[in-house]
């Protein structure tokens, strides 16, 4: 789903955090199609990466983000949203797609939602597969969600190290999806949001190019989302390009006198 040509999000109320975001995505240099679908509409920001190749794989991510943009919150622009509506929406984007490609082809999905609560405003990440959400705050990037892959199960059982983790020939395989496999459960974190958060949302395409000491470094140096967007992209494709290459970085930034105290 295309985001608005606005690419600045008010607070629906007036109140909290203002966003702005950048978003792109790219076939890379390797790929016939792209399979990569993308929703950035406040307060919902996701990349959902398609896999079955022969176009089902698109029609996968595709109707995983189209069942994301009916949201009651995508729609209102209320940031509401909680983690049990969300898994609510991600079944039912599972469901579609099974009926649609008969389980020959899924997606993975990853994001972020801006969530309003008493205590203040939250970043709720969702994440299921390999695509990634990273926060880049205070100077530092951590990576967010955890990766549902083959890969990471057995870096965290210290089988292989980080560096043969970045080679294993079986890196892509994905151990959770949508419209397939067994286990369509996503992973759910809740952040506080701080002032001057900038959220960075991909496909795999983009971090199996780039290191995330490259990826920091290129949000510390572009300061306007969709610049650094940009050249997150262009950076990928130098070094490759070997898959579909989807960004969204969203910015929070507080109006005088509406920063968290």
């Amino acid at each position: 789903m295309n985001p608005t040509p606005d690419s600045t999000f008010p607070p629906s109320d007036g109140r909290g955090p203002r966003l702005r975001c950048g978003y792109g995505t790219d076939r890379g240099l390797r790929r016939e199609m792209n399979e990569d679908s993308f929703i950035a509409t406040d307060p919902v920001f996701a990349v959902a990466d398609g896999m079955g190749g022969h176009e089902a794989g698109e029609v996968a991510s595709g109707i995983c983000v189209r069942t994301l943009a009916e949201l009651p919150q995508v729609k209102t622009g209320v940031r509401n949203a909680t983690a049990a509506i969300l898994q609510e929406y991600v079944l039912m984007a599972d469901a579609g797609i099974r009926h649609a490609t008969g389980s020959r082809a899924g997606t993975t999905l990853t994001g972020v939602v801006v969530v309003e609560q008493p205590d203040g405003p939250h970043w709720l990440v969702l994440n299921i597969g390999d695509s990634r959400t990273y926060r880049y705050s205070h100077g530092r990037l951590t990576q967010v969600s955890v990766d549902h892959s083959e890969v990471q199960e057995l870096f965290d059982a210290g089988q292989i190290t980080e560096a043969e983790a970045a080679v294993y020939p079986r890196r892509h395989v994905v151990t959770r999806a949508l419209g397939t496999g067994d286990d369509s459960e996503a992973d759910y974190w809740l952040l506080p949001l701080e002032e001057g958060d900038r959220m960075l949302v991909c496909s795999d395409g983009l971090n199996g190019e780039l290191s995330d000491e490259q990826i920091g470094g290129i949000l510390k140096s572009e300061a306007d989302p969709q610049a650094a967007v940009d050249e997150l992209i262009q950076a990928a494709l130098r070094s490759g390009g070997r898959d579909n290459i989807t960004a969204i970085v969203v910015d929070a930034t507080f109006a005088a006198g509406d920063a968290q105290s």
